[in-house]
């Protein structure tokens, strides 16, 4: 049974595991403490590939008061080598009494290898205490690891009555400026933001994180049946871009690999991109959360595709009317049966907006 003591202490550890929010990917967020007789002689957290884990950084702060300590971990320890060592055994060299976890490693190469290794060098090994808030925090590398597919997450920036431009296509702002700078939070927890070929043309975006105290900046990536986007676009201007298309057009493609982008071909028998083949193919190279800020034909297709799992939106307190235009381009229904269903997470005030996060 977990003690107060155990809630407050994996408190800590998800606290030190969220300052890897913008920098971990494509590892989790992972945070550690070591705790000897009711006191924290180590503490750790895990900032970027290549890095050294939570662990082996708490380890070495606790030095030998690891010794039948107990150390409580958001995630599984390791029991692999990947670009760092095993940190199961480094816990195993270190003496440590206890492990507490709050959520099973979904990695196949670690699921319940690193408990059962703890367990057979004699360590007591408990794991479910905060496992949902371990889960949230991991959202997209739990989601790519068992399903083959990154978290997807749609924002989208409305009017109250649900629209996101007007007619003429203007929508510069809708929402306040409180609201955007939140948005550009949840772009630098991202691992690439996503757009389509429309808003590349019609608003020529950056795409980039700013005012956001972060060393990286997420992948873009353009959703272009046509190769149609401009080699001058801004998003070609600085970061890593990937214009994804369905035709082969020989000339397209090597102007935008001249302007800096990688370009691959993904199609579907319509001649357009094959969405959920997209996404597959972007959790093969290790990305875990996508932002899509696209605008309502993509909005619609993405949703129809099945592979959106959480709309991000921004609700502002004016009204546009049935001329402006909508969040989601899609077929006419015929029955509320067929509508897509959601559960509201949270609703938050921000600034003068509303946002509101729902989940599919």
């Amino acid at each position: 049974m977990a003690t107060a003591a155990d809630h407050e202490f994996m408190g800590q550890a998800l606290e030190l595991a969220g300052r890897g929010l913008y920098t971990t990917t494509p590892n989790p967020r992972v945070g550690c403490v070591i705790v000897r007789d009711g006191t924290i002689v180590g503490a750790g957290w895990h900032e970027k590939a290549g890095m050294p884990h939570a662990e082996a950084r708490a380890l070495k702060a606790a030095g030998a008061r690891a010794r039948g300590a107990t150390l409580y971990v958001n995630l599984e320890p390791c029991s692999h080598h990947g670009r760092t060592p095993p940190c199961a055994d480094a816990i195993i060299d270190a003496g440590v009494g206890r492990v507490v976890a709050a959520v099973q490693d979904p990695n196949p190469q670690v699921t319940g290898i690193g408990f059962s290794k703890l367990r057979a060098a004699g360590i007591a090994v408990e794991h479910g205490l905060r496992e949902e808030e371990a889960r949230e925090l991991n959202i997209g590398f739990f989601a790519r690891m068992t399903r083959g597919r990154p978290w997807v997450r749609m924002k989208i920036a409305a009017s109250l009555d649900g629209r996101t431009a007007l007619a003429n296509g203007k929508s510069q702002w809708i929402t306040g400026e409180a609201a955007r700078a939140d948005g550009h939070r949840w772009r630098a927890r991202a691992c690439a933001i996503l757009t389509g070929f429309g808003t590349v043309r019609d608003d020529d975006p950056q795409l980039t994180v700013r005012g956001v105290d972060t060393p990286r900046q997420p992948l873009k990536i353009v959703v272009d049946s046509k190769f149609e986007t401009s080699p001058s676009a801004r998003l070609l201007q600085e970061g890593k871009t990937l214009v994804v298309g369905a035709v082969t057009d020989a000339k397209r493609t090597a102007s935008l690999k001249g302007a800096g982008a990688e370009v691959a071909i993904i199609a579907n028998d319509s001649g357009k991109v094959e969405l959920f083949k997209l996404m597959e193919e972007l959790a093969r190279r290790e990305l875990n959360e996508i932002h899509v800020e696209a605008g309502t034909k993509l909005n619609g297709s993405l949703l129809q595709a099945g592979v959106v799992d959480e709309l991000l939106v921004y609700l502002a307190p004016r009204v546009i009317g049935d001329s402006g235009r909508g969040m989601f381009h899609l077929r006419e229904l015929t029955d509320l049966s067929q509508t897509t269903a959601l559960k509201i997470r949270e609703v938050e005030r921000v600034g003068a907006d509303l946002r509101i996060l729902a989940r599919i």
